[in-house]
């Protein structure tokens, strides 16, 4: 069966597209918006097509880990494979361009130590090619001044300043990373200092980013910063007569009878945000162009704020909004979900953080029958995976001692905990509330571990129960029967996965609705 593939090359096919992603997932809505962690108590695997899930939970973990990128299998029912096909052609397919066709004249440079302390490999990375882009654009635009909206520690202001010697501000609503940001300026600068000194370049004045602390909540806001931060035309003209002195350097006006082109860049500009820079771009003529990754798609609002449907971050459009469209908290978390970081991971990582799920959820089944008012809060138990990890790390180090022969231990089996990309949804779930236990948990007899027994993942889920007690601040009794609570949720714990697995598959068409 051929299928159909969708368009946005004009706003009607965009549109229909969107009408046949709110149809196709309308009949899935309770796969959508119940949560994992209530996968025992709610009985979850009985909203889906028991057919589906006898099914999949024969499945390798290898296979159920694709199931979010489209992957089928022969052996599978037909209803379930139409369900996958279709999913698979609302997605948007995201082809990795040319970034020296898209952006010819582009030049990329490695960051010195100075500009580079502080940062992961990640962080470098981002940085190195971001900056590169932004500049060229601004270039391009002819802009006077660059403003970094959520600009953090201010590693991507610094680089524009000092590398690209752009006029940079640096917006972001934390006085503490501001007043980072102009420590580690002022460090910069003085190695920049020295090295005109010895260069023999003679004192001009260096580009230093100008941080301001406020918290962009509107358009007004971001439009106002823009039309009364940036430099005004003076900045240019000295540029193009070439003049020497004060070179660069930036002059901060408020004359509204100057107006100065600017370009918006963000690096991880959080939920609302983005959606903001790309509103201002539209109605503010002084923005010539913005550049932004976005990051936190779970975080936009959808509720209206005093009756300004522009407060809103989704959905953006006119269009959408006439559809009625609401995800939700739920939906807008799946949409947060990587096929292609599902798929990286090996048959060891993957049944891991299934079982993590498992205990979660059993774990829910505690508070739900001895602390009913606990789940009415509805209790995060936090990340001690770090702690417990290296806690687990030395204990396989001093058994390892003692069990050389063995060929299934856990330490030699056990993956580290997959990374999240946001505060509530990790790669396979709730990241605050899955890593409690990373590290101490071993795999089950279809990682090809043997001898790993029943009571033995009791023990763990007992560990793991006793820590979220304690993280929610409450002392463990013995009246709490977890071996009983255990013994009804372990039957179904192997439906986890599949379960878990189709929910983020349904989670990339989610991902469509977000630039609209």
């Amino acid at each position: 069966m051929d299928e159909i593939r969708y368009s946005c090359n004009s706003a009607r096919e965009t549109l229909q597209w969107i009408n046949e992603i709110i149809q196709f997932l309308t009949p899935y809505s309770s796969l959508i918006n119940d949560h994992v962690v209530n996968f025992f108590k709610d009985r979850l695997w009985e909203n889906v097509d028991a057919e589906w899930i006898e099914c999949l939970r024969r499945e390798p973990v290898q296979n159920l880990l694709l199931i979010p990128s489209g992957a089928l299998q022969d052996q599978w029912p037909i209803s379930l494979k139409e369900f996958i096909r279709k999913l698979r052609s609302m997605v948007f397919c995201q082809e990795q361009a040319d970034i020296n066709m898209a952006l010819p004249g582009l030049q990329m440079t490695s960051l010195n130590s100075v500009l580079a302390q502080g940062m992961n490999v990640k962080k470098r990375h981002e940085v190195e090619v971001l900056s590169a882009v932004i500049s060229t654009v601004a270039k391009s635009v002819r802009a006077h001044a660059i403003v970094d909206v959520g600009a953090g520690q201010g590693y991507l202001a610094q680089v524009l300043a000092f590398q690209y010697q752009h006029p940079v501000i640096a917006i972001d609503a934390c006085s503490h990373h501001g007043k980072v940001t102009n420590a580690r300026a002022e460090r910069i600068k003085k190695h920049y200092t020295s090295q005109l000194i010895k260069s023999g370049s003679g004192m001009r004045s260096l580009n230093v980013p100008k941080t301001i602390t406020c918290r962009v909540l509107s358009i007004d806001t971001l439009k106002t910063l823009v039309e009364t931060s940036i430099p005004g035309d003076d900045v240019e003209q000295s540029r193009l007569k070439g003049e020497n002195q004060d070179q660069g350097k930036l002059h901060w006006l408020s004359d509204a009878n100057k107006k100065p082109s600017t370009v918006l860049a963000g690096l991880h500009a959080c939920g609302d945000l983005s959606v903001t820079m790309l509103k201002t771009f539209v109605e503010c003529k002084d923005v010539k162009a913005v550049v932004s990754l976005g990051c936190c798609y779970n975080l936009l609002s959808e509720e209206m704020i005093k009756g300004d449907e522009s407060q809103c971050g989704f959905p953006m459009s006119h269009a959408v909004r006439s559809t009625g469209l609401s995800l939700g908290r739920s939906a807008r978390d799946l949409a947060c979900q990587s096929a292609e970081r599902w798929r990286s991971l090996d048959m060891h990582a993957g049944i891991h953080n299934f079982e993590l799920h498992a205990f979660r959820a059993a774990f829910q089944m505690v508070l739900s029958k001895y602390y009913p008012e606990i789940v009415m809060s509805t209790p995060s138990i936090g990340r001690k995976g770090k702690a417990l990890r290296r806690r687990h790390q030395r204990r396989s180090a001093e058994s390892q001692l003692h069990l050389k022969g063995s060929t299934c231990h856990m330490g030699q089996i056990l993956p580290p905990v997959v990374p999240s990309e946001s505060e509530t949804e990790g790669i396979l779930g709730s990241a605050s509330e899955i890593q409690t236990l990373t590290g101490e948990i071993p795999s089950n007899e279809r990682a090809g571990c043997e001898g790993i027994k029943s009571d033995d993942k009791f023990s763990h889920f007992e560990n793991f129960c006793h820590s979220g007690l304690s993280h929610l601040g409450i002392k463990h009794s013995n009246d709490i029967n977890l071996q009983g609570i255990w013994k009804e949720a372990e039957p179904f714990s192997d439906l986890v996965g599949p379960y878990w697995s189709l929910r983020a598959a349904l989670g990339a068409s989610f991902g469509n609705s977000y630039s609209t």
